[in-house]
This record gives C-alpha cells, sequence and structure tokens, in this order.
C-alpha cells in the first residue's frame, strides 16, 4: 500500500468522527421543506386548471431566434414542487447524517422555486413573461449594490467600518449628475463620480483613524451630513438652472460584437454601459489582488491582526487610510449609475438605502468579492421579478414585490445564511 492511499484510509475515520460530533443543523431543512410546502400548496394548487404561461428567450438582436415557451401552468407547477420536495427530503437526510450538500443544492432550489413562482404567476394573465427583460434588469439594478458591495469589501478587510457606503453611492451620483451636466458629457460625470466617494470615505478614515471616533457613528453622520448636503444644493442649486447644473445626461451602451448576439446571456451581460463593463473588471481584479497578491496580503492582515503588521513593517493607520479612500472612489463610481448610468438628473436621496442593501450583500458574501457580487446579484433579481410581474399582472400585491430584496435584506442581515466572521480588528482604532 502506498503511503498516500494509507494516509487517505487513515484520514476517512477522522472525518466519520468529526461528522458525528458536528451538530445538527435543522435550519436550511426546515426552511427547504416550507419552500417546497408552498410550491405545492400555493403555486401548484392555486394555478388554473386550463391555464398556461409563456416565456420568452430571445430578441430580435441574437444571431438565431429561440421560440417563446408555451408551458401547462398547473402541471408544470406540480411537476417543480415535487422536484423541490425531493431536494427538500435530499437536504434533510444530509443534515440527519450530519453531511454537507455541495454548493448546487441551493442555487438548484432557489432556481427551480423561482420558476415555479413565475408559473403561477403569469398563469392566464395573457402575457409574456421576458426573461432576458427579467436578467437584464437584474445586473442593472444590481450595479451599484455590487460596487457598494466591493467598497465595503476593500474598507471592512482592511479594519474600517463601513456605514457611510449610503453617503458615497449619494455624492457619487451628485457629482456624476453635476459634472455630466456642465460639460454635456456623461463620461465626465463618471470620471468625477469616484472623486465624491473618496472625499466621504477620507472624513470616515480621519475621524476613525486619526481621532479614534467610533465608526459606526462616523458612518451614520455622514450619511445625514450627504444626504443634507446634496439636498440642499439640489433645492437651491439645481432646480433653480436645471439646464445648467442638473441635464441628463446618458452613458451609451456598448455592444460588444458576436458576444451580444449570443441568446440569453449577450443581451444581458454583453450590451452594456462601461459602467457595466468596469465592475466586471473591478470584480475580477478585486477578487485576485485580495487573495493573490502583496497588497491583498497586507490589506487583510491589517484588519485581522494589526499587531503583528506593525512588528513586520506596515504602516497599518497609513494601509488603512489608503484602503478606505480607494473604497470610497468605488463606491462613488457605483453612485454614477444612479445619474449618468440610467440617464436620469440627480434627485434628493435617490440612492433610496441601496447602500445598506450593498452593506447586506458583503456580509452575505462573506467579505469576498465574488460571494458580495452573488448575493447583490439576488438582491437585484428578486427586485426585478417585482417590477416585470407588477406590469403584467399577478396575484401578488405590488407591495409584497416590493418587500422581497428587503426581507432578504434583514434574513441575511440577521445571520440566517450561517454564521460570518468579520475581520477581527474590524472597528478597532489602531493605537501604537
Amino acid at each position: 500500500m502506498s503511503a498516500e492511499t494509507q494516509t487517505t484510509v487513515e484520514a476517512a475515520p477522522r472525518e466519520q468522527a468529526e461528522a458525528r460530533l458536528r451538530p445538527i443543523r435543522w435550519k436550511f431543512p426546515i426552511t427547504y421543506a416550507i419552500l417546497a410546502l408552498i410550491s405545492l400548496a400555493v403555486f401548484a394548487l392555486l394555478a388554473p386548471a386550463e391555464s398556461q404561461t409563456q416565456f420568452r428567450l430571445a430578441t430580435s438582436t441574437d444571431f438565431f431566434t429561440i421560440p417563446a415557451i408555451t408551458v401547462p401552468s398547473a402541471p408544470t407547477a406540480w411537476v417543480l414542487g415535487l422536484a423541490l420536495a425531493v431536494l427538500a427530503a435530499l437536504a434533510l437526510l444530509r443534515a440527519v447524517q450530519r453531511r454537507r450538500l455541495g454548493v448546487w443544492h441551493p442555487i438548484v432550489f432557489g432556481a427551480l422555486f423561482v420558476l415555479a413562482f413565475l408559473v403561477w404567476a403569469g398563469a392566464g394573465r395573457g402575457a409574456v413573461i421576458p426573461l432576458v427583460t427579467v436578467l437584464t434588469g437584474a445586473l442593472a439594478l444590481s450595479v451599484p449594490l455590487i460596487f457598494g458591495a466591493m467598497c465595503g469589501v476593500v474598507g471592512e478587510r482592511s479594519g474600517i467600518i463601513n456605514i457611510a457606503i449610503e453617503g458615497q453611492l449619494l455624492a457619487g451620483a451628485f457629482l456624476a449628475a453635476v459634472a455630466a451636466s456642465l460639460f454635456t458629457s456623461a463620461y465626465v460625470g463618471l470620471i468625477a463620480a469616484p472623486f465624491a466617494g473618496a472625499a466621504v470615505g477620507a472624513l470616515l478614515v480621519w475621524f476613525s483613524v486619526k481621532y479614534h471616533v467610533n465608526q459606526i457613528i462616523v458612518g451614520v453622520v455622514l450619511n445625514v451630513l450627504v444626504i443634507g448636503l446634496t439636498s440642499f444644493l439640489y433645492s437651491t442649486v439645481l432646480t433653480q438652472s436645471p439646464e445648467i447644473w442638473n441635464a441628463r445626461q446618458q452613458l451609451p451602451a456598448l455592444p460588444i460584437p458576436i458576444l451580444s448576439q449570443i441568446p440569453i446571456i449577450g443581451p444581458v451581460m454583453f450590451n452594456q454601459t462601461i459602467l457595466v463593463y468596469l465592475m466586471y473588471a473591478i470584480v475580477i481584479l478585486l477578487q485576485i489582488f485580495v487573495f493573490k497578491s502583496r497588497w491583498g496580503l497586507r490589506m487583510r492582515s491589517v484588519g485581522e491582526h494589526p499587531k503583528a503588521a506593525d512588528t513586520v513593517g506596515i504602516n497599518v493607520n497609513r494601509t488603512r487610510t489608503i484602503n478606505t479612500i480607494f473604497a470610497g472612489s468605488i463606491a462613488g463610481l457605483g453612485g454614477a449609475f444612479f445619474t449618468v448610468g440610467q440617464g436620469l438628473a440627480f434627485g434628493q436621496e435617490m440612492s433610496a438605502g441601496q447602500g445598506f442593501i450593498a452593506l447586506a450583500a458583503m456580509i452575505l458574501g462573506r467579505w469576498n468579492p465574488v460571494g458580495a457580487l452573488c448575493a447583490a446579484l439576488l438582491f437585484g433579481f428578486s427586485t426585478s421579478i417585482g417590477n416585470v410581474l407588477s406590469t403584467i399582472g399577478t396575484p401578488v400585491p405590488s407591495e409584497m414585490l416590493l418587500m422581497i430584496p428587503y426581507i432578504i435584506t434583514i434574513f441575511a442581515v440577521a445571520g440566517f445564511v450561517g454564521r460570518v466572521r468579520p475581520p477581527a480588528a474590524e472597528g478597532v482604532p489602531y493605537i501604537k
């Protein structure tokens, strides 16, 4: 027997012993069971017997046309509901065995549940559910959340709690609108937006690092400051001469040849503005640099154990200052989506709490760029579904649909997704 085989054989009993000692976690199996029951008791039983649901999967610019898919509502809802019940039973079995399911399980379960919901919501409505529109809207609504979550990842990995993401998004939206209007160029607004976010980040780190003020209090105060300042300037300057200071400017869509014509994913991912393409690049680069570069190692070290970082020659406070300002510029760039990204004029408090949802996405993503990206897309997708279904008519009240992303946010912040551990030195001033 080779040494590798012997090691594997010896490790198997140890893993089984650890599994027996691991506590049974009932939270997720019970949740899956409740959702499967809802699918069977509501989506399947209440779907009109002779109704149909129609889905559109293509656009007119695709390489080839995918015909609309029409399915019988009730039978399809029953099949999806039974599939969800099987997945819930599998989760229960694995929980009893103290074995963990792969990441595929929640993804498949969530996709089937959403599909069952759409089949029921569109049953007998006489309207087509445009899946491409749903996905495009989900990505668009996720853009400021993703930028805000990336800001939170960089700042909090460095040890600075950033509650001021809301203010940074709003400041970026304001300066982008003013600069774009003044120079009649959306691209100028896009360039200006990061400076507004960086300025808010500089105030945050100045009070936090230099004067050791409680970082949560500073973040809340900065949010109130930015809301008050932008509202004052909006009412006194922008509304007086909107043609100069608040005229609409929009970033043009830049479709990528060939890729933008791929059915379903092409219009969603590759027919976007430069702001969305920058978002792709920032997420990818941060995922690489946070965990694979010297800069990322230093950032994580000052957020986890600043004393140890100081002993090896890392300037802790300088690192935190630079990273927090850089993080603020990322959030400011996300704020540009509210104005030049959508071709809208600036409005008071137009960020509408998106900074706090971005903060929840960062926590849900466990301070990981890709995890935060997935969480932000989940929030954007839930909002997009609500918007689309409210236009085609659905048995669900529109107010309930608007509540979906905030309900998910509450569950995420409450730790429903599992125990998460923030950086150890987060929020703790470093005094030499």
